[in-house]
């Protein structure tokens, strides 16, 4: 039973092993020789083997016999294709003779193909590039002969139509690198000729502007049934005397649009022939820079640049043309070649406003018109009536000079009727000359409404608001400014104030003027009341103020001299002598005030006042100024010398119409505060304070505590042994006790 099992076992081993991958083998061995039959297996093993072996020799003498058959019939066909290898071989050859001339053929065939298509392409590119060559070279003979607005149309058409076409070659890279500087040249030339063309038209704008104030003078002169004849003589003779002080500038370039159309003030009735113009401003400037630069500016994308430059630089031309020269009111001349600059500035953008699309406007203009008004005017204020004027009163020595100005000018005055020739009128020339210009402008109002067919009362009532408009712009602002002017000085000012005061009285005078000319009752119902009064008050008024503040100006130059020696000792000779800037000062005051006879009482009272005000405020400042640290007895001694001389002043009544001695209030801080310290009355001083009945009221305890500190440290300073001497211990020892009183006494107001 046991070897059956062992017998199936190595059946299924060899099975195994047959079947199995000899990679798997190993295990199958192993479990053969863990067995106790390895004998027997191997007996096994050798009967397989001899199996398989008679198996394959069996199947071996099967197919024998088709092997050595197959064998037979290659042998055979090996020698059947050695004969077609010599026959294709011989072929081959025969083909290779036969087909030299052929290829060579076929060779000088495509070399020809290729030319040919080299040729046509050749011929193709050049028929490209040749236009961008031909092209190039017009760009720049255009650039040669400054065409440069046609140029910029060349390049154009060069770089979007041609190089493209034209292909990637190296020249045509180089134009298109060349292409960004042309264009650039292009445009910087263009604008060098607009910088020339400005510079020309600013240089000659008063001789344009004379040519057209002469055009425009003769055309209104021109009757209407005057034939054209002689209209174009004088445009003739306008030209001529125009371009010879001009010098009309060449170089236009054709091809530009320029529009024909002239501007509204040179425009004229157009001649078939040339000569028979009137010329206008294309006549006498050449305005090919502006449209070129324009054009080209334009075909950049740049034209808002080219505009925002353009009117840049003619308002700074406009501020230049309309800034009048130093010495222009000196002669008739100036103010003719100042407005000849004006009109010519104009008549300038108005041609370009007219013949250019855009590049400036009406509202521009009008812009510029606006300024132009405004500086004319602010020029004829600075450079009006007042310049002439003497400030001075008028001297009459005869009856007959006397009736000329009350003659001029309504003048009152029965104490001056009285009195004996010579005699002076208390006016300087100013004031008959301004009442007669008012009357003369009153009469050109008249003048011009006569045909505007108004009735009675809108004449009257149209003078009367152009006259406030001449008193309230005009005249108002000559006053101001002949007021605020640097030369004019107290005795101007003075002459200012009584002319001014002799207008506004002669305010009710202009206003009969008016009716009667006008024949409209004064009282009518809603009549425009002239503001001649309102006017002249106010320019006293400013020249009153000026006053002041010119007076007080000088007082500070006086008191800059004063030179204090704050350490001086106490003048043994009893008090000292006033200070010699002081004494100047008082005599400047004097004789100031003396002119001031004929001012308004209370203008003269006021500038007395103010300017001992401002004495004693400056003196009380120099007291107390940091800079100074020690102040002694002896310098406090001869400010208030200097003190008594300006209530000395005060008391003479250098101007009248004070009562008593209001004049000395003006010095009555520093007085108590001088007297405090030089009588050294500290004790009534801290005893009285903050009583209305205190004899020192007006002294401040700060002030009094600066002061008293200074006069601590000049005594500590000076008083080198003042340890060794009593006296002088105990008045060290007064002054710290007189400091924290007032110490306490400030700190008790304070809380």
């Amino acid at each position: 039973m046991a070897s059956v099992e062992a017998a199936a076992e190595h059946e299924r081993i060899l099975r195994e092993i047959e079947s199995t991958d000899t990679n798997c083998i190993g295990p199958t061995l192993r479990s053969v020789y863990d067995g106790q039959e390895h004998g027997l297996f191997m007996e096994k093993l050798d009967a397989r083997i001899r199996n398989h072996d008679r198996e394959i020799e069996k199947m071996c003498n099967h197919h024998f016999q088709g092997f050595v058959d197959s064998i037979t019939e290659l042998l055979k066909v090996r020698g059947e294709a050695q004969k077609l290898k010599s026959q294709v071989t011989e072929t081959n050859r025969r083909l290779q003779d036969d087909g030299k001339d052929l290829t060579r053929s076929m060779e000088e065939l495509q070399q020809c193909r290729v030319q040919q298509r080299n040729i046509a392409t050749t011929i193709d590119k050049l028929t490209h590039c040749l236009p961008v060559l031909e092209m190039y070279g017009r760009l720049q003979e255009q650039m040669k002969a400054k065409r440069y607005y046609p140029a910029l149309r060349t390049l154009e058409q060069l770089e979007q139509t041609c190089l493209p076409r034209a292909g990637q070659y190296r020249f045509c890279s180089i134009m298109a690198e060349n292409i960004p500087r042309l264009r650039t040249q292009i445009r910087d030339t263009a604008m060098t000729q607009l910088r020339d063309f400005l510079e020309s038209i600013r240089k000659h704008s008063d001789k344009i502007g004379e040519t057209a104030m002469k055009q425009a003078q003769l055309q209104r002169s021109l009757d209407s049934s005057v034939s054209t004849q002689p209209r174009a003589l004088i445009g003739r003779r306008c030209r001529k005397d125009a371009a010879a002080a001009l010098g009309t500038e060449s170089g236009g370039q054709g091809g530009i649009p320029v529009s024909e159309q002239d501007s509204g003030i040179l425009d004229v009735e157009e001649d078939e022939e040339e000569e028979d113009e009137v010329p206008g401003a294309h006549d006498l400037v050449d305005f090919s820079p502006v449209y070129r630069c324009l054009h080209i500016y334009t075909v950049l994308g740049l034209r808002d640049v080219f505009e925002n430059y353009y009117r840049k630089q003619r308002r700074k031309q406009a501020r230049l043309v309309l800034q009048p020269h130093s010495n222009m009111h000196e002669t008739l001349e100036g103010y003719r070649r100042y407005f000849n600059q004006i009109v010519g500035f104009f008549v300038v953008e108005d041609h370009v406003l007219h013949t250019t699309q855009g590049l400036v406007n009406r509202a521009y203009v009008e812009e510029l018109w606006e300024l132009a008004l405004s500086k004319i005017v602010a020029a004829l204020r600075t450079h009006s009536v007042l310049d002439q004027d003497n400030y001075s009163p008028i001297p009459v020595s005869t009856e007959q000079e006397y009736r000329s100005y009350t003659a001029q000018f309504p003048l009152q005055d029965p104490d001056l009727d009285k009195l004996p020739f010579p005699k002076k009128l208390p006016f300087s020339e100013f004031v008959p000359k301004v009442y007669c210009q008012l009357k003369e402008f009153i009469y050109a109002c008249l003048k011009y409404s006569e045909d505007l067919h108004l009735s009675s009362t809108e004449v009257d009532d149209m003078i009367r608001k152009s006259t406030n408009l001449l008193l309230t712009r005009t005249l108002s602002h000559c006053l101001q400014y002949g007021i605020k002017k640097k030369n004019v000085g107290l005795a101007e000012l003075v002459q200012v104030i009584i002319n001014t005061t002799h207008l506004e009285q002669s305010c009710h005078f202009l206003e009969e003027f008016i009716s009667n000319i006008t024949n409209v009752p004064p009282d009518t119902v809603n009549a425009t009341k002239l503001y001649g009064t309102s006017t002249f008050k106010d320019a006293r008024h400013a020249a009153e103020a000026e006053i002041y503040t010119s007076l007080n100006a000088k007082i500070d130059q006086f008191l800059q001299l004063a030179d204090y020696d704050w350490t001086a000792p106490v003048p043994a000779g009893g008090a000292p002598a006033a200070s010699d800037y002081l004494v100047d000062l008082i005599a400047f005051l004097r004789s100031t005030f003396s002119v001031f006879t004929n001012l308004p009482g209370k203008v003269a009272q006021t500038a007395c006042m103010s300017a001992c005000k401002h004495i004693s405020t400056c003196l009380l400042q120099l007291l107390l100024d940091p800079e100074v640290r020690y102040v002694s007895m002896g310098a406090l001694h001869q400010l208030n010398t200097d003190v008594h001389e300006c209530e000395s002043f005060a008391r003479a009544g250098p101007v009248a119409g004070f009562q008593g001695d209001t004049l000395l209030l003006a010095f009555s801080d520093l007085r108590q505060l001088l007297d405090l310290f030089t009588q050294w009355d500290w004790s009534t001083y801290l005893a009285d304070y903050g009583k209305p009945s205190c004899k020192y009221l007006r002294v401040n305890p700060n002030t009094a505590l600066t002061l008293l500190e200074k006069m601590k440290e000049t005594s500590k300073k000076n008083n080198v042994f003042a340890q060794f001497r009593k006296t002088d211990r105990d008045r060290q020892k007064l002054i710290d006790t007189i400091i924290k009183q007032l110490r306490n006494l400030i700190a008790q107001h304070q809380t």
